[in-house]
C-alpha cells in the first residue's frame, strides 16, 4: 500500500467538517491531514464577540496546527512549503490564492467547488443553483487556476434539490457528498492515475456575493420562480415582504399546483388559472400548510414567515398571531439579477 498523501487543508467553513472527519478516519488510509488554513477570528453575531470558526475549533481538537494569515503574503507561501505537503485541498477558505502558493505542493493545490462546473462559478453557488430553481446541484474536485473556478475537473458529485429544500439542507447534502467524491479520488491522486478534464467554457456560468437587497419578490414572476429565490436565499440573505406595514421574512415556498394535495390532504383548485384568483401580490387565501399569494404565473404557497422580533414559524402559527385576510396587496420590487455570462465585478 503506498504511503498517504501530507494533506494540507484550506476552509473557513463548517460544511468542510464531514469531509474532515471522514479524512482523520476512513480516508487516512490515503491522506494524512498535517496542518490547516483558515480565516482568522472574526466578530460574530450581536454581541461582535470574536469566535473562532468550526474549521479551527475542529484542528484544535485534533492537535493540528493552525495557520490564520489575513493575506496570502510571499511569507505565507514559504511556510507552507515548509510543510513537505504533498497537496493542499480547498473548500470556502475566502482567499485568493497567487500562482506560488498554489504551486507550493508537490502535487498543487485541489479545490471542492460547491456546484456542477462549469455553472455557477464564483461566491454563491449553492444559494444561486436554488434559487435558479435548479433540480441538481452537487460538488466538483478542480485544480485551483488564477482564472475563477475555470480549473480541470476530475470528478463530480451530484446531490437533488427537492421542492422544499432551501440553502440549508443543499449544505447539508453537498457537505455529506464531498465524502463519496474524496473516497473515489484520494487513492487515484496516491497512485497518480487521476485525471482531469478542462471545463467547457462556453457553458460557463457566473454567481456573486449576496447582498440584503437580494431578498426582493417580484411576484409578476411565476410561482416557480418566486419559490426558489425564497428557498434559495434562506437563511440569508433571506427573502421579505411588507405585509401591513410591517416587514416579514420568508423561510420556505412552494408552487401550489393546480388541484395538487399539499402533503396533508389539503388541495388547491385552479389557483392562478382564473382572473378571480387574484392579481399578481394579492393573498387569495390560506390552507393548512401556507399563505397563498397570487403571482404571475399559478399561485405560490408561503411555508415558513417570520414577523420583526419574532422567530421563524410554520405558516399556520405565524398567523395565529398575525392575521392577513384575503385580498391583502403585497408589493412587488425587481427581482436581482444573481447569474451571469461573465463574472460579476468584485465588491468587498
Amino acid at each position: 500500500m503506498m504511503k498517504p498523501l501530507r494533506l494540507v487543508f484550506m476552509g473557513s467553513d463548517g460544511i468542510a467538517l464531514p469531509l474532515l472527519e471522514w479524512l482523520v478516519g476512513e480516508g487516512s488510509a490515503w491522506a494524512t491531514v498535517i496542518a490547516v488554513y483558515t480565516q482568522p477570528d472574526r466578530a460574530v453575531g450581536r454581541g461582535q464577540k470574536v469566535q473562532a470558526n468550526a474549521i479551527k475549533m475542529w484542528a484544535l481538537s485534533r492537535g493540528l496546527p493552525v495557520f490564520q494569515p489575513e493575506k496570502v503574503t510571499e511569507e505565507t507561501r514559504v511556510e507552507l512549503a515548509g510543510l513537505n505537503a504533498d497537496v493542499s485541498l480547498v473548500m470556502a477558505y475566502g482567499h485568493i490564492l497567487k500562482d506560488a502558493f498554489i504551486a507550493a505542493p508537490r502535487l498543487g493545490t485541489l479545490n471542492l467547488h460547491a456546484s456542477i462546473l462549469p455553472k455557477y462559478r464564483g461566491a454563491s453557488p449553492i444559494q444561486t443553483a436554488v434559487a435558479n430553481g435548479e433540480k441538481e446541484t452537487g460538488v466538483s474536485l478542480m485544480r485551483i487556476l488564477r482564472k475563477l473556478d475555470a480549473g480541470p475537473v476530475a470528478d463530480v458529485e451530484r446531490v437533488a434539490i427537492e421542492p422544499r429544500d432551501t440553502t440549508l439542507e443543499i449544505e447539508g447534502k453537498l457537505a455529506g457528498a464531498c465524502v463519496p467524491l474524496l473516497k473515489r479520488t484520494l487513492p487515484k491522486l496516491a497512485e497518480g492515475t487521476l485525471v482531469f478534464v478542462e471545463q467547457d467554457e462556453a457553458r460557463a456560468t457566473f454567481c456573486r456575493k449576496l447582498a440584503k437587497e437580494d431578498g426582493a419578490l417580484d411576484f409578476n414572476q411565476p410561482a416557480a420562480v418566486i419559490a426558489a429565490r425564497v428557498n434559495g436565499l434562506f437563511p440569508w440573505p433571506a427573502c421579505s415582504v411588507e405585509i401591513g406595514g410591517q416587514v416579514v421574512k420568508l423561510g420556505l415556498a412552494e408552487v401550489a399546483a393546480e388541484g395538487a394535495g399539499s402533503g396533508d390532504g389539503s388541495s388547491v383548485s385552479d389557483i392562478g388559472s382564473r382572473p378571480e384568483a387574484g392579481a399578481p401580490g394579492e393573498v387569495i387565501g390560506a390552507d393548512a400548510e401556507g399563505l397563498l399569494v397570487a403571482t404571475g404565473g399559478g399561485a405560490v404557497r408561503l411555508l415558513r414567515l417570520q414577523r420583526p422580533g419574532g422567530k421563524m414559524l410554520v405558516a399556520a402559527e405565524f398567523l395565529r398571531g398575525f392575521t392577513v385576510a384575503a385580498g391583502t396587496r403585497i408589493e412587488s420590487r425587481a427581482l436581482p439579477v444573481l447569474v451571469g455570462s461573465q463574472p460579476f465585478p468584485y465588491k468587498k
